[in-house]
Formats: C-alpha cells, sequence, structure tokens
C-alpha cells in the first residue's frame, strides 16, 4: 500500500525528500521504485557529493545559487551540509555573499521563496498573511530593504537578507525551519537604477512614508501578533528613522528585536568584552569613538554605556566614554540639529573629524560602522598607535568592500599590536612571524542564540539586561588560545554550542527579570538541546 502522497509529489516536497537516500523499504512503501537511480546512498555520501559539485563553481554566486536550489529540493541535506561546514558555507549564504545576491536577486529570481506584503494590500494584511498555510510560525525575520547590508535601498530584492538570517536560525541554533517565515514589506524603492529596470520585481515608484507607512506596518504588526502569536518578528535592514522608531514603538507590544541595532550591539559589545583580558582595561577605564552614527553605532554605544554603568559609572559619565562621528565630524553638543537616537552621545568637544578626535579624545578603541570603505586609514591607525599600545580597531561594515580597513591593513598598519574585529571574513595575516586570526563580529554569534533562548523560556520580550547576559556568555566562550592568536571570538566550528550558551543566559536573564513563566531549572538546557533542530534522515 502506497503513501497517501504521490511518489512524485514526496520527491519533489523539500521536506519530505531525500534523494538516492530513500532505503528500499521505503522506495517500495512509497512507490518510488524506478524514480530513482538504484543506488542507496547515506546522508554523508550525499553532503560529500554536493560539497564536491559546490566546490566546482567558478564563483561564490553560483555556490549561492546552488545551496538556494538544493535547499528547494531537499532541505534536511541542505541543512546537514550548512551545520557541518558552517565555516565554509555561511559566507555563501550569508555575508558577503548574500549581498551580491540580493543586487542579482531580480535575475537570480526562480521560485517563491518567503513571504511578500505589498503596501497596495493596506486593509488586507490579515486577510493575505492568510495565505502563508503554516500556522506555527515561531520566528519571522522581516525588512522593507531600504539598508540592505552596506549597499543601501534595493526594495523588495532585499529578500535574501531575511531568508539568509533564518538559515543561519536554523543552522547555528537549531531553529526547525518548517517554524520560519522569512517577511518583505514593498514600499516601493528610492533606487532610480530599479525603477527604471523592468525585471525589478517589486513596485516601480518612490518610497511611501509617514502616516500610510506607519499605517500599514501597525496593520501588519496587528495581522502578525493574531495569526502567529507565540513568533519572536526580528527587524532586519530598516533604514536608521524607521529602525529606531520602529523599535521604540513595539518592543514593549510583542516579543520582537532589531539586529541591526540590538544584535550588532551585543556582538560588538562582547568583542569589547574579550578585548578587556587582552589589555587589562575594564570597559569603565576606557573611551570608544565610533565613526558612524546610524543604527548600529548608536546601538552598540547604548548597549556599552549600559555595560559601563554597571562597573560603577553614572549614566552621563558612562555616555560620555562614547563619542559619535558622522559626515559632518563629531556630535557636539553645539550642533544646531541633533538626531533623537544620537543626542545623549553629544560631547563636549569643539567641532572637528574623527581624525582629529583620535588626539583630542585618545580612545582605546575607534568602531568603524560606516558602510564606507577604507575609512580606517594608515594615517588613523598610526594615530591611535601613538596614544595606546594595542589600540582596539573594529571594521563592522559590511559586506568585504564596505570594510573600513582589512585585517591585513590594520595588523601591518600597527606592526601587528591592534587588536582586531570586523564585520566580514577576513582570511589568518601572518606579521612579524606571528599568524594572526582575525575575528568576526558576525551577528550570527548572537542573534541564534538569542532567538533560541527566548523562545525556548517562552519569554515576553527581549530586554538591554537579556542582550549584555547575551554579549557576556558570548565573550565567555573565547578561550585564551583564541585571545592569544588574536581572536575575539570563538571558531564558527562552535557556534551551536556557543548559541547555547548563550541562549541559557539569555533564559536565565528573562526569568530573573520576570518575563517567562517556564521554569529554567537544572534540565532546562538539556530539554533545550533536544529540541534543537538536527537534520536527519
Amino acid at each position: 500500500m502506497h503513501s497517501t502522497i504521490s511518489a512524485r509529489a514526496r520527491l519533489h516536497n523539500p521536506r519530505l525528500n531525500k534523494g538516492t537516500a530513500f532505503t528500499s523499504e521505503e522506495r517500495e512503501r512509497f512507490g518510488l521504485h524506478g524514480l530513482l537511480p538504484p543506488k542507496i546512498s547515506t546522508m554523508e555520501e550525499q553532503v560529500t557529493g554536493m560539497l564536491a559539485n559546490l566546490r566546482k563553481k567558478n564563483s561564490d554566486i553560483a555556490r549561492y545559487c546552488y545551496l538556494a536550489s538544493l535547499a528547494s529540493r531537499n532541505e534536511r541535506l541542505h541543512y546537514r551540509a550548512l551545520i557541518d561546514h558552517i565555516e565554509e558555507l555561511m559566507p555563501i549564504v550569508y555575508t558577503p555573499t548574500v549581498g551580491q545576491a540580493c543586487q542579482q536577486f531580480a535575475y537570480l529570481f526562480r521560485e517563491a521563496n518567503g513571504f511578500y506584503l505589498s503596501i497596495e494590500q493596506r486593509g488586507r494584511v490579515r486577510e493575505t498573511l492568510a495565505n502563508w498555510v503554516t500556522t506555527d510560525v515561531r520566528l519571522i525575520v522581516v525588512t522593507d530593504g531600504e539598508r540592505i547590508l552596506g549597499l543601501g535601498d534595493l526594495g523588495v530584492s532585499g529578500m535574501g537578507i531575511p531568508i539568509g538570517k533564518l538559515e543561519l536560525y536554523c543552522a547555528c541554533a537549531g531553529i526547525d525551519p518548517a517554524q520560519c517565515l522569512p517577511i518583505t514589506l514593498d514600499v516601493g524603492t528610492n533606487n532610480i537604477e530599479f525603477q527604471k529596470d523592468p525585471r525589478y520585481l517589486g513596485h516601480h515608484h518612490g518610497r511611501v512614508r509617514g502616516k500610510a507607512y506607519d499605517e500599514f506596518i501597525e496593520e501588519f504588526i496587528l495581522a502578525v501578533q493574531e495569526r502567529f502569536p507565540k513568533a519572536l518578528l526580528q527587524f532586519e535592514d530598516f533604514a536608521t528613522p524607521n529602525a529606531v522608531a520602529l523599535l521604540e514603538r513595539y518592543r514593549d507590544r510583542l516579543l520582537c528585536f532589531n539586529d541591526d541595532i540590538q544584535g550588532t550591539a551585543a556582538v560588538a559589545l562582547a568583542g569589547l568584552i574579550a578585548a578587556t583580558r587582552l589589555t587589562g582595561t575594564q570597559l569603565s577605564e576606557m573611551s570608544f569613538l565610533f565613526v558612524g552614527a546610524g543604527s548600529a553605532a548608536t546601538g552598540i554605544a547604548n548597549l556599552l554605556a549600559l555595560a559601563i554603568e554597571r562597573e560603577g559609572l553614572s549614566e552621563k559619565e558612562a555616555r560620555s566614554r562614547c563619542v559619535l562621528c558622522d559626515s559632518k565630524g563629531v556630535i557636539t553638543r553645539s550642533r544646531e540639529s541633533l538626531t533623537p537616537h544620537s543626542a545623549p552621545f553629544a560631547a563636549d568637544l569643539e567641532p572637528m573629524s574623527y581624525v582629529e578626535a583620535i588626539d583630542a579624545m585618545k580612545p582605546h578603541a575607534i568602531i568603524g560602522a560606516t558602510g564606507r570603505g577604507g575609512m580606517f586609514t594608515e594615517e588613523v591607525i598610526k594615530k591611535m598607535m601613538k596614544w595606546h599600545d594595542q589600540p582596539i580597531i573594529f571594521a563592522l561594515s559590511n559586506p568585504t568592500s564596505k570594510a573600513e580597513c582589512t585585517a591585513e591593513e590594520a595588523y601591518r598598519f600597527s606592526e601587528g599590536r591592534a587588536i582586531f574585529a570586523s564585520g566580514s571574513p577576513f582570511k589568518p595575516v601572518e606579521i612579524k612571524g606571528e599568524i594572526k586570526i582575525p575575528g568576526q563580529g558576525n551577528n550570527a554569534y548572537v542573534f541564534p542564540g538569542l532567538g533560541l533562548g527566548v523562545l525556548a523560556a517562552g519569554a515576553r520580550r527581549i530586554t538591554d539586561s537579556m542582550l549584555i547576559a547575551a554579549a557576556q556568555a558570548l565573550a565567555d566562550t573565547v578561550t585564551e588560545e583564541r585571545l592569544a592568536q588574536g581572536s575575539l571570538y570563538p571558531p564558527l566550528h562552535d557556534i551551536r554550542t556557543v548559541s547555547q550558551q548563550i541562549a541559557i543566559a539569555v533564559a536565565r536573564t528573562a526569568s530573573a527579570e520576570g518575563l517567562t513563566e517556564t521554569e529554567i531549572d537544572a534540565a532546562f538546557s538539556e530539554k533545550m538541546a533536544l529540541g534543537m533542530y538536527d537534520p536527519r534522515y
């Protein structure tokens, strides 16, 4: 007796398909004899063959397309390969390759993946969202595509970001892909090239702003709360004014967070905490110069200031340790207009460039979040060297072309003395007979574990204390051996273990703050680990 699902339907369902790994008994039971080659493969053999094919591709974008195609055919094989070969494959499924994939989205698009909500569906968002047949959604990543990585406004072509982020949730923290939903909100695009491109797949008008935009977002949030009441909603790659406003508006109304603001802040704070083990200097004894004043920079500064407060400084003193610079230079109190998110960090300094600010304030760390490549020149790094024997250089912008400096430049210009971290991956660097392994301050070190922790614990909100707990837990996973090699983050191949440790710290903090009814007892971590998605046949 064959299954009620047709043989061909089974082979074309990515969650059911096993390809040549269907056993003889399964081929008989499901009516698959004759539809597959005779050889019965193990999953390990399939992974080996898949990797061999992948490595033959002549570009990372071709490898990206190959992995996307695999996911649409055999989901378990896709995630098995991603989990077991995360260091090789993460740069392909996410940064830096995903940036190119988004830029070319209209030309790479082959089949629907994810959910698209148009602002022209206002008044029908709840009805439209019901078209997603799965109701047990636990994790949503949503973007409006206005600030994709450091690439700007890509509109609906930014869908690659929610898809990629959710792949990392599944691979790095064991979130079941069946419970994940990537969403892109199409409110238009101000990208003139896209507006003129007949193949662009979104609306060809400029971005809708103001009341209409806010009402659309509100309708969307209400629809999510009704349809997916247990879901964690992650805001992703919204432009700074909207990113800040949406987080403030909704963080106390539903389980949500903004990875560009809060995830980036937590991973950067973890790197700075780890760096203190090399410098022997507490955060509260240091000063920090931010080059960039958008959502990422202000998010880091806010969380860092809170961490500094916990070391005994007042709120005013803690904030004064963080100086922000934008395209006009240092953000000072004398400015005629200040944005709400940068105003708390306005400095008591004379107007000056960020290069001049190095001599004026002698920062222990310079943190780049500009989206502009090459900002940390030899002059900048040598100025940092003038004041500190081990200057902390964080070039956090991505993709790689947008990094403020490369790892090689940071080490070469500092004669190997810089403590370096980046947002994009860089290869090890040999300098003065030593091998430096640059740490990548990738948000994937934090957001999967954060999501796992709040979902496993049934947390109702995400707080700053939970983000600090995540940062401290991540910093604690960095071994002395890794620090000696110059890396402020653990190796990626340990990411699932790291995510579990972060999840436990987040869950305990949520419980201590009274934000969960789940008991975080001695058995919690074991139960959580057993519930993690681990793709097998």
